[in-house]
């Protein structure tokens, strides 16, 4: 087995406002599947003595959840072995490439709670040698100039039922091939006009392995490399090699790099070089989303989000706004584990992560999304009071907070009814309701736009004694409503967003038109003028609340000194938790 090979990492980067180092007992790397299970016979067996990972994104985009699993998973593996994992940035195509990718990954995976060290390589760092095995390969006569172009060589290749054909090229000699190469690497040639190839069979049952290209001529600078290169290796031909240099034991990748596996084995073989061992595992699919860069690219440039970092997108940094943990990411890889085949999971169970999440760690406010004005009549006038709420039920340490109370209060437009439908049973005329951590109060009347019939004030009368939210005779209510104090509440924007698809499988739309017809028009509602109470003056981007009875909220950076906004990260309604208490009745009935 050789050594990692001579690579010259860059620095690694501390942040003290983001957490570092892989976590201490991670949830992604407990239990076992068929990964862990090739890793353990390869250690038993002795093919491996260590076990090195690597997660390695191309950076042309941003990362999403699917990346995430990605993340953990290698992450994760090489912790649980007591091994190591690299991060390499996939760098070969220039024209797509950028920096702004490459500290945005870095970002996302540290914000995940993982770090690489010192082990931040890039493909273009090895460029210089997998130039020289490729010309190694031709010496060989195992790979060719081809003057073919990219649709000739399409044609060229035939298909699942028909062999390709053998380029007119495929037989230079050495010595030619070596000279037109060395040419393209010089620059004289256009873009485009030749590339090297590998030659293997034409007629093989593997359409990749029909004289893949190796490299292509494109004059566009590097974001590391600059001018230095005009041909550039693909993805296929460096990947494995990358792999093979970096001393990578175990090449973990998704389930489309199955059918490329042979193309990496015959490469290694070829040169005589260290060959890791790859394995393949479905990627993530997910109701109500797209995971395509193509597609998210699209809804970026069509202004269907707002950007990449939109709370609606998969992206990790649109989950991060929306006010996601990485605990609860990290908790969700781990829960939908890896499977060798492809599958859909229900985006409920996303949500139920991170409520689970943040009900253990969000501290819970009062908030008015849609107002309407609650005026106490017997409250004495210009009196506050402050009433000790909890802070969070599910962890007495958080302590309690002081909420003020007054005559003039805001309370939900939905929480009274003029005319109660059955089974209301919040506030209504002659109805007694318990306001959350203060009194009992009993609707007297309404007032009204003398125009509009508009419901403009609701007005009732309180029970002193009733302080705490229970009656000393032991009466009862069958509804707590919460409020907020009209003379001390802040005003903020609220943003609710929901799916930004109609349909769990975007993709299920009539003849004719394409996955955009599912997109959702209410994904989005803005709420500009919310009330909530005093204790989130001044709250920081990304602090998250729950507003009682509401949902899970996290302040966006969109926030100033005048005026907050909340993204909406998730309502209070598990569905997930509902989706498995009805499975468990049903294996219970079944088991009767």
């Amino acid at each position: 087995m050789t050594d990692g090979g001579n690579i010259t990492p860059e620095k690694k980067i501390q942040s003290e406002a983001q957490p570092t180092g892989t976590p201490s007992g991670c949830d992604s790397c407990e239990g076992t599947d068929f990964i862990r299970e090739a890793i353990i016979e390869d250690l038993k067996s002795g093919r491996f003595d260590h076990v090195h990972t690597r997660f390695p994104p191309e950076p042309n985009g941003y990362l999403h959840i699917g990346h995430a699993k990605s993340i953990c998973l290698n992450f994760g593996i090489a912790q649980e072995f007591g091994g190591k994992c690299n991060l390499r940035f996939d760098d070969t195509n220039p024209t797509k490439e950028d920096t702004e990718y490459v500290e945005a990954i870095k970002e996302d995976i540290r914000w995940l709670g993982f770090d690489w060290e010192d082990r931040c390589y890039y493909a273009s760092d090895y460029f210089e040698q997998l130039y020289q095995w490729a010309e190694e390969l031709i010496k060989k006569g195992k790979a060719y100039v081809c003057d073919l172009s990219p649709d000739e060589i399409r044609e060229y290749r035939g298909t699942l039922t028909e062999p390709g054909r053998e380029s007119p090229y495929r037989n230079r000699s050495v010595e030619e091939n070596l000279d037109l190469f060395r040419r393209m690497r010089a620059g004289e040639f256009p873009e485009g006009s030749r590339t090297l190839r590998a030659k293997i069979d034409m007629a093989h049952p593997n359409v990749l392995m029909r004289d893949p290209v190796m490299y292509r001529i494109i004059h566009a600078p590097h974001h590391r490399t600059g001018n230095k290169w005009c041909i550039y290796p693909t993805y296929d031909w460096a990947h494995g090699q990358s792999d093979s240099i970096e001393g990578i034991t175990h090449s973990i990748c998704t389930l489309e790099f199955e059918v490329h596996r042979p193309l990496y084995e015959w490469f290694i073989k070829e040169l005589g070089i260290y060959a890791p061992r790859q394995i393949e595992f479905a990627r993530l699919n997910l109701t109500y989303t797209v995971m395509s860069k193509r597609r998210l690219l699209q809804l970026v440039q069509e202004g269907y989000v707002r950007g990449w970092d939109d709370p609606r997108m998969p992206t990790i940094r649109g989950l991060r706004r929306r006010g996601y943990t990485p605990e609860a990411i990290r908790d969700f890889c781990q829960r939908i584990g890896v499977s060798k085949y492809d599958g859909v999971v229900d985006i409920a169970l996303l949500e139920h992560c991170i409520r689970e999440d943040l009900n253990k760690r969000a501290p819970r406010v009062m908030a008015v999304l849609r107002p309407i004005k609650l005026v106490i009549d017997n409250y004495p006038d210009g009196q506050t009071e402050y009433l000790e709420a909890v802070n969070n039920p599910e962890d007495p340490s958080m302590g309690t907070r002081q909420v003020p109370f007054s005559k003039v209060l805001y309370i939900e437009e939905d929480d009274f009814r003029e005319v109660p439908p059955p089974k209301y049973y919040r506030l209504s005329p002659g109805r007694e309701v318990r306001l959350r951590w203060g009194y009992f109060v009993k609707c007297t009347g309404v007032v009204k736009d003398p125009q509009t019939g508009r419901i403009l004030e609701v007005h009732c009368t309180y029970d002193p004694a009733t302080k705490g939210g229970n009656a000393p005779d032991g009466r009862k209510v069958k509804a707590t409503i919460h409020w907020v104090s009209a003379a001390h509440c802040v005003e903020a924007e609220v943003r609710l967003y929901d799916y930004l698809f109609t349909k769990p499988d975007p993709d299920d739309v009539p003849e004719g038109m394409d996955w955009r017809a599912n997109i959702n028009p209410n994904s989005l509602e803005v709420i500009p003028n919310a009330k909530i109470e005093p204790s989130v003056q001044g709250a920081p981007a990304g602090t998250r609340y729950q507003f009682e009875r509401l949902g899970y909220f996290c302040v966006d950076p969109d926030s100033t000194p005048e005026k907050l906004v909340f993204n909406r990260t998730v309502t209070l309604k598990d569905e997930w938790a509902k989706i498995q208490k009805k499975l468990e009745n049903q294996q219970t009935a079944g088991a009767a």
